[in-house]
């Protein structure tokens, strides 16, 4: 049997930028691959050609990733019941929020039996979430559960939370180690070092900060640009790769505070692996994270991570031995953590080894493992080492292969720690 497989997400270069594993797993199933997105707005690089090339068939739709665009969305659902109906898909695999919305429920009211998959890649709602998220998010997804086989999350917090929810009969909740760092290209590359750092524009001994994310007020710059102001007296350049929303007003708060000529936005770029090797420090704020992959890639290219301290970088970093973890919010702490790494190279330099070591766990060949007993599962109903949800009568815990994570010691006080 060929089956026919639909992929829903909110912005189209999701797909490209993060489940290229999906991809190559249902190709070896020699599955027909459908994807339905917003091809109007990509957001993450988008690449024609790649589509092309894999065969993939694409499908745009209205689908916004704001819940409140309803007439959009709307339209959205009805197109994703048509594209079901009339390509026959038999398997529906959905990311994003919204998109997870609307591909359920397309799926259940549609003439079709089809398998769902819902990969959540950080539930909006979480410890210190808002109320609104926990209003809306929270109860969008306890309802939806009971139209989805198989509920994949990246942490353990998400996992927790999805284990209460009640699946369909048969459903499964599994975590997977997220999509999987490709560790022929994240690696420690000690010949490209000087090189990277000239092409950085790094100059004699500064110190060497990177960041890699959406521009967007949750990635939390604000609070890195705050924390670099207070250590001005420091030699360093800070970068920051990508594109969004919130440049210009980060801009803004580079020239007001003063860091114009140690901040550079260098957009978009396609060879973080390269830029990885001429950094010292790779800074990671978010406020928000299901897992983040930009801060993995970066420990395996051997760079520790201060990271602001949320479900998602607790999966990795072992503060104080592979990297630190800041209060989110807390300008004060990112600079503490900065100045002491920056002051003890021996120090920095055991936690890039470690990090480099923490980081395999999170391979892409780990997450392929789990992706492809999720697609055995949904296709010919075989066990596996997960939980069974909530509406199934045996709630303990089955054998896992999964690889021991990382604990926080949940320590702030960097004066005395070092």
């Amino acid at each position: 049997m060929t089956h026919k497989v639909l992929i829903v997400t909110t912005v189209s270069g999701f797909l490209w930028q993060f489940e290229k594993n999906t991809v190559e797993i249902l190709k070896s199933q020699n599955a027909e691959i459908h994807y339905a997105s917003n091809f109007e707005n990509p957001a993450y690089a988008f690449d024609q050609k790649y589509f092309e090339e894999n065969r993939i068939q694409i499908h745009p739709i209205s689908i916004q990733k704001s819940p409140y665009r309803l007439k959009d969305n709307f339209s959205a659902w009805k197109s994703l019941m048509v594209i079901i109906e009339k390509e026959e898909i038999d398997t529906l695999h959905c990311h994003t929020p919204v998109g997870a919305v609307l591909g359920r429920l397309a799926a259940r009211f549609s003439k079709r039996q089809v398998k769902v998959i819902y990969t959540a890649h950080g539930f909006h709602f979480y410890k210190g979430a808002g109320l609104k998220n926990w209003l809306l998010y929270y109860q969008a997804e306890r309802f939806l559960a009971r139209y989805t086989d198989i509920l994949v999350t990246i942490n353990r917090e998400d996992e927790k939370r999805a284990r209460g929810f009640s699946l369909k009969d048969s459903g499964w909740v599994m975590k997977i180690p997220g999509v999987g760092v490709d560790r022929d290209k994240f690696r420690v590359r000690f010949e490209k070092r000087q090189e990277a750092r000239a092409a950085l524009g790094v100059k004699g001994e500064e110190l060497c900060l990177l960041t890699a994310a959406l521009l967007d007020k949750e990635k939390n710059y604000q609070t890195v640009l705050h924390a670099l102001a207070q250590i001005k007296d420091m030699p360093f350049r800070y970068y920051i790769c990508g594109e969004g929303p919130y440049r210009k007003a980060l801009e803004e708060q580079t020239a007001s505070l003063g860091l114009k000529e140690k901040v550079v936005f260098l957009g978009f770029r396609r060879d973080l692996d390269f830029l990885l090797q001429g950094v010292d420090i790779f800074l990671f704020p978010s406020l928000r994270e299901g897992l983040g992959m930009a801060a993995l890639e970066a420990m395996a290219c051997g760079v520790p991570v201060v990271g602001a301290d949320n479900r998602g970088t607790r999966e990795y970093i072992r503060h104080g031995e592979n990297g630190l973890l800041c209060q989110p919010r807390n300008a004060g702490d990112f600079a503490a953590a900065i100045r002491i790494l920056a002051q003890n190279p021996s120090l920095r330099n055991k936690m890039a080894v470690r990090a480099r070591k923490d980081s395999w766990r999170f391979g892409a060949e780990e997450s392929r493992l789990y992706m492809e007993q999720v697609y055995r599962i949904a296709w010919k109903g075989e066990d596996h080492p997960g939980y069974k949800s909530k509406n199934q009568r045996n709630h303990e815990p089955l054998q896992s292969p999964a690889f021991p994570l990382a604990e926080s010691s949940g320590g702030f006080r960097f004066e005395s720690e070092f």
